[in-house]
Parts: C-alpha cells; structure tokens; sequence
C-alpha cells in the first residue's frame, strides 16, 4: 500500500494539479493539507470521478485536511486531537484504511516566533505527541503522516542558517520531533534515504525549486508494526515543477500489507 501526503495549497485552484498527480501516480492513499475551502465546497465529485473514496474537514480560507483512498472507503476514528487547543482549526484527521490506521494532519506553522501562534504550535505538537504514544502502542500498523511545519535538522534544509529565525526550525519545535523519535517512531524518509532524505518544500521564489534549495518538513512517522513493513519511500518531485502547482511535493511510503 502506497500512502502519501501532499499539501496541495488551495483544493480549489490546484485541483487540475491534483487530479494530474493522481493519475500518473496513482497512491492508494493520500492525506491532503491546506484545502483553503470550507466543507461544503470540498470537490467530492471529482475526487470519486478519479477513483477515490474522501473524508474531509474543511475550513473557509485557511488549513483543512482531507483522506481519499482507492483501496477501500476510509473510516474515520476522529478529526481533531483528543485535546486539540483550537478546535476551530480544521488541522486533523485519523481514519483506518485496509488494516492500516492513519493518521493525517496539518501542522501550525507558528510565525511569527516568539509569540503567541508559536506558543499555539507547541502546544498542538504536544497533544500530537501525547496522542501519538496511544497510537503507537497499536497492534496494527499505524502511520502519521502529514505537513509537520518542522525542519528537524540542518540538514534537511538548504543553507539552514537562513531559517535560524524562524519557527519551522526553532529549538523547541526540534525537539519536540526529536522526542517523537525517541518514543519510537521511524522517520520513514529519513530511514530509507539513510540519513540523507530529500527536500519535500521549495518557496516559489528565487528560482528555489530549480536550485533545489529547499527544506523538509513533510514528515512520515511509523510505529513498530509499520516499520517492519516499510518497503520503500520518497518523494515525488515532478509536480512541483508544473504550472499552477502547490510550493509542496507530494511524500509517500509504501508498507507491505
């Protein structure tokens, strides 16, 4: 099973941009960040067209998160942290797909920092990982996957003196990826890369894509059971490259299952 995550900023203006990925690619799964579109305008039809199964929980204008599934309707467990701290913030979603639970979110992006949305990006991290420590005790395989908002190294950054003063590679958002690895979660990229994984963020800016000076913050956790079935992982570049497209390629793993 093929699962991947894609920050697809905007559903509404980067749906061409979707539907092409998904066709040529065609993940089993994908957890959608960024749908900038309420509810009620989530494209569902051309989702089911593509087809794709959807749950999604949308918002007017900013975050949203969205599941679709070609292998099975997913079925969702919940769509927000059990301690969520604004649970006005479309960020989660947490469905079980074909044995596999999945756990799919938006992370706060926390700038300006210091200040009070970094101070909300800590703490919605900590819930994450409060929560995520119940997941991981799961006799199933489980997967969180999704756009983290963190830098965990200097490596995963072109030039990471640049990003010293910003809250996608703050201290304490480090470490608290950090800790999540410490409780025993695999970073998937970072594993199958061996220590050198790709850069899944490139600003629109500055020719940055065709310099490739990127950063990492789109992440895929595994517990135990998953990591023993983890096969390959990557990320797909190609679409970062074409017109209209969102300033994130899509992330996947791929888990024998």
């Amino acid at each position: 099973m093929r699962i991947a995550s894609y920050n697809i900023n905007g559903i509404t203006s980067r749906l061409p941009v979707l539907l092409r990925w998904l066709e040529e690619a065609q993940p089993d799964v994908v957890c959608l960040q960024e749908l900038k579109t309420p509810s009620e305008r989530f494209p569902r039809a051309e989702i089911e067209k593509a087809g794709y199964s959807a749950i999604w929980h949308g918002q007017q204008r900013w975050n949203g998160v969205a599941m679709l599934s070609r292998v099975g309707e997913p079925v969702e467990i919940r769509r927000a942290l059990p301690n969520d701290p604004d649970l006005a913030q479309s960020r989660y979603l947490e469905a079980a797909v074909s044995g596999v639970l999945i756990a799919g979110f938006y992370a706060p992006n926390g700038n300006p920092w210091p200040g009070p949305k970094f101070g909300y990006k800590l703490a919605w991290l900590t819930e994450l990982r409060r929560h995520g420590a119940s997941l991981f005790k799961a006799k199933a395989p489980v997967v969180m996957i999704g756009d983290y908002n963190i830098i965990p190294t200097e490596r995963d950054a072109y030039k990471a003196e640049r990003w010293v003063k910003d809250a996608l590679f703050a201290p304490e958002a480090r470490a608290l990826y950090a800790e999540l690895l410490a409780d025993g979660w695999t970073d998937a990229l970072d594993t199958y890369f061996k220590g050198d994984p790709p850069f899944t963020f490139w600003h629109y800016w500055r020719n940055s894509f065709a310099r490739d000076a990127g950063i990492r913050i789109d992440h895929a956790l595994l517990n135990k059971v998953a990591a023993r079935r983890l096969v390959a992982a990557g990320v797909d570049r190609e679409p970062r490259g074409w017109d209209g497209t969102s300033d994130h390629a899509p992330v996947w793993v791929e888990l024998k299952v």
